[in-house]
């Protein structure tokens, strides 16, 4: 078959098959067109998911009649002239081919008209068929409607998902486009339902909390930092609201939304073990920087960018959110089913009132708050009445002279048997709850604490500090300690051997079915973990499921599994001076509301919620 020049009908649907992709791409490429037009508001419609129908309005400068023709034709455009401007690009939209790709796959009309003309200009266009420019009635700006996508290239018709499916990516698309854009006014109109509508001459705050939500306000911590003269500003959500979809991080560099692997990267980092790895973190990240820094250049979409100086890029992202987050109280409330309100006994309320008989809503003190819990269920786990009663003796000693109602006359007081559990500890301000969680007070209200995560946490701090000093220190074996593995393992253990000798971990082969230790970590010796035991873990866990292929993620890994297996369990009682000591070291430690694993290590429940269900004004 000879060379020959492909149609220009062929060569713009090979285009579009680039640059419009779906619905949602065509909407993107309209709205930049309307952004860099300089528009106030801008309308969305769409019909069937945008299958059958989408039209953009805007507000902008126009198009003059005799450019019409030219703003349907491929790479023409008024963005750009020469190659140096390519090395500095300040608008959204700059390549000149998104129309004419539209017009190759669909029916698209162009309504404009410029502010200084009295008469708007309208031309239609269908695959290569491009009408005359005629005079037409219209407002100042610009309408682009476009009917019928891939009417003539079924195959790609074909391959759209439904219109719910559709119509949620247009949704998502306007919603980035609406972020770096706050003084711009949107709207979307699905079929004849108007779901987003977003008013002009907002902050970016105000904008970012329009579109993610405003009942998320206090769940999100402020990113303002400057560097290099890169500028960073967002929103980013504490760890108890991270999301499942990495569309839960959306950033913008010069007001153009994007992705890029190394700023994914640099957050993910800077919430590491504050979240689930399975989880990501809710994060609005605006970057302004010196257009000459960045390459738009390198997508038909625009989607990615290229940063002369990437390392820096990360650095800044990286270093300014583990700042904001180290900085931040992370520790997220308590969020219960409480009742509409607290009735007290007609008992409670005469001893409160000084008197009478009537059931009355009373402000509760801790007897009475005691007093509501024993009623809503007096046999729950970890919570014994007549111990509660003694551990606040001190602050409601009519506590103890009220007869336990429960108990029938003449039986003994549990508080005087041997064998009675101890649901709860009191060490100055810290009770020990079930062996497994702290109960302790803060200016906000109580702090619940589950040990096991929170020693977690302490430990696997203490175990970073050291290894980045060195390696782990270590601790000889009077006798190895031999461990029977599968003959695969080996490899996996010769793989592991730099990993292991950094955390002070020294292992041989002794034969193809087991290993002998002859070292092992002294922290994890002191804490009495089995070297045998945690070994056939680590390589049972390496097998099955792997270990990252970056050595830091990999140690970090590791770590995460020597603080899990070194920490105090739940079910330990712990003595009056580990309480003290573990709260301690909760004050000290960075990112101490989660476990390395990412689960909250604290809960609060705060006064003014107790305040409210109970009452109290």
């Amino acid at each position: 078959m000879p060379i020959r020049p492909l149609p220009p009908l062929l060569v713009n649907q090979i285009a579009a098959g680039e640059v419009i992709e779906r619905p949602a791409s065509v909407v993107k490429e309209l709205i930049e067109n309307g952004i860099d037009a300089e528009a106030r508001r801008i309308d969305v419609a769409i019909e069937n998911g945008g299958k059958d129908l989408i039209r953009v309005t805007d507000d902008g400068r126009g198009i003059r009649f005799e450019e019409l023709p030219l703003a349907l034709a491929p790479h023409a455009t008024s963005k750009i002239e020469s190659v140096a401007d390519l090395e500095a690009i300040a608008t959204l939209g700059f390549r000149g081919e998104a129309i004419a790709s539209m017009v190759a796959v669909s029916r698209v009309a162009l309504l404009s008209r410029p502010p200084d003309q009295e008469q708007a200009s309208r031309i239609e266009a269908e695959g290569d068929e491009i009408a005359e420019p005629r005079p037409a009635p219209g407002p100042v700006g610009t309408t682009v409607t476009v009917r019928n996508l891939f009417f003539n290239t079924p195959a790609r018709r074909k391959f759209l998902r439904t219109d719910q499916t559709e119509t949620a990516r247009v949704a998502e698309t306007i919603d980035g486009l609406a972020l770096s854009h706050p003084a711009i006014g949107f709207s979307l109109q699905v079929g004849r339902r108007r779901s987003l509508e977003l008013r002009p001459g907002q902050s970016p705050r105000q904008r970012v909390l329009a579109v993610i939500g405003s009942e998320l306000e206090d769940e999100l911590l402020e990113v303002r930092a400057e560097e290099r003269g890169i500028r960073l500003w967002g929103l980013i959500g504490r760890p108890a609201i991270a999301r499942g979809t990495a569309k839960a991080s959306r950033f913008f560099v010069n007001g153009r939304l994007i992705g890029d692997r190394s700023i994914s990267h640099a957050i993910r980092e800077a919430y590491r073990g504050l979240i689930d790895p399975a989880r990501f973190p809710l994060a609005v990240l605006f970057i302004e920087m010196d257009p000459t820094q960045v390459d738009v250049n390198v997508h038909p979409t625009k989607m990615q960018v290229r940063f002369r100086n990437q390392a820096m890029v990360h650095a800044m992202v990286l270093s300014s959110l583990r700042s904001i987050l180290r900085e931040a109280d992370l520790t997220p409330e308590l969020d219960v089913k409480w009742p509409p309100r607290v009735e007290f006994s007609s008992g409670l309320a005469t001893r409160a009132a000084g008197g009478g008989s009537a059931t009355g809503v009373i402000e509760p003190s801790t007897r009475q708050f005691v007093e509501y819990f024993r009623r809503l269920d007096p046999t729950q786990k970890g919570f014994v009445y007549s111990e509660v009663k003694q551990a606040l003796a001190s602050e409601t000693p009519q506590l103890l002279d009220e007869p336990d109602r429960d108990r029938p006359a003449g039986a003994a007081d549990p508080d005087q048997r041997g064998d009675a559990p101890l649901a709860f500890r009191q060490v100055t301000d810290v009770l020990q709850v079930h062996s497994s969680y702290l109960v302790t007070p803060d200016e906000q209200g109580l702090v619940i604490i589950d040990q096991h995560a929170l020693h977690e946490r302490v430990i696997f701090e203490k175990l970073i500090e050291s290894v980045n000093k060195g390696n782990l220190e270590a601790q000889r074996l009077l006798m190895p300690a031999i461990v029977e593995i599968d003959p695969a393992q080996l490899e996996i253990l010769e793989q592991l051997g730099p990993l292991l000798v950094r955390i002070g971990i020294e292992a041989e082969p002794l034969g193809p079915t087991s290993i002998a230790i002859q070292a092992f970590t002294s922290l994890l010796f002191e804490r009495n973990v089995e070297p045998a035991a945690f070994m056939t873990e680590l390589l049972d866990r390496a097998q099955s499921e792997g270990l990252s292929d970056e050595p830091e993620a990999a140690l970090h890994e590791v770590l995460d599994m020597m603080a899990c297996k070194a920490a105090v369990k739940a079910g330990d009682r712990l003595s009056p001076l580990e309480l003290q000591e573990l709260l301690k070291a909760r004050a000290a430690v960075e990112r101490s509301s989660n476990c390395p694993h990412g689960r909250p290590t604290s809960l609060r429940l705060t006064i003014a919620d107790l305040d409210r269900q109970f009452g109290r004004r």
